[in-house]
């Protein structure tokens, strides 16, 4: 064999190795690029929970429900007010436990929840960040605990949602890990079957 048969040889094998070390790499970081790009998009799904979360709390003060409307949930942060109360210690109170409310004004509902995020678009609240421009899934009603109604909500979006542009295999199989452990495969906060506000990213 001459010496520039083998020299192609060596060259051809040189490629080889080139590409099974890429692929091992390859291997190897995609589940980090996906985890990482996961990381990222539930970092703002959660917050826009979070702020369904704060603004149904609110509005379940002042009408005593929640809603299953965002049209009445984004109409409620432009509109409503909360009462501003100052509270002081009764001064007939011996015990020094007792307090006096004094309504001394009014803050918008807007004000009180995102005063301090520059440029923050309501109308966004109802959509889920990274997805097609599809909404949150939103339920509102009542269950009965102790013999009482109380009331109940639910938000939530699934992996599929804002996943959409992963590797979907990546994607099923995290779902089917959370379906396999009977839990939501997505995230959400509140619960139609419990009176509770956490979301399920605070348990994960």
């Amino acid at each position: 064999m001459n010496n520039k048969k083998l020299t192609w040889i060596n060259i051809g094998l040189a490629l080889v190795a080139i590409l099974l070390a890429y692929l091992v790499f390859d291997s190897i970081r995609q589940p980090v690029v996906f985890a990482d790009k996961c990381r990222e998009r539930e970092v703002q799904v959660v917050q826009s929970l979070k702020d369904i979360r704060s603004t149904q709390v609110l509005f379940k003060q002042t009408y005593n429900r929640y809603t299953a409307d965002f049209d009445s949930l984004i109409e409620y942060v432009k509109t409503g007010t909360l009462p501003v109360v100052n509270m002081v210690a009764d001064p007939n109170d011996t015990t020094f436990t007792k307090t006096i409310n004094d309504t001394v004004g009014y803050i918008s509902v807007y004000d009180s929840l995102f005063a301090k995020r520059e440029n923050f678009d309501l109308n966004s609240m109802r959509i889920v960040p990274f997805s097609q421009d599809e909404k949150f899934e939103m339920e509102a009603g009542y269950i009965m605990r102790g013999g009482l109604k109380v009331a109940v909500f639910e938000a939530k979006t699934p992996y599929k949602v804002y996943l959409w542009d992963l590797d979907q295999q990546r994607v099923n199989n995290r779902r089917a890990e959370m379906e396999d452990l009977n839990k939501y495969a997505g995230l959400k906060v509140g619960s139609m079957d419990e009176p509770s506000l956490s979301g399920n990213w605070e348990s994960l």
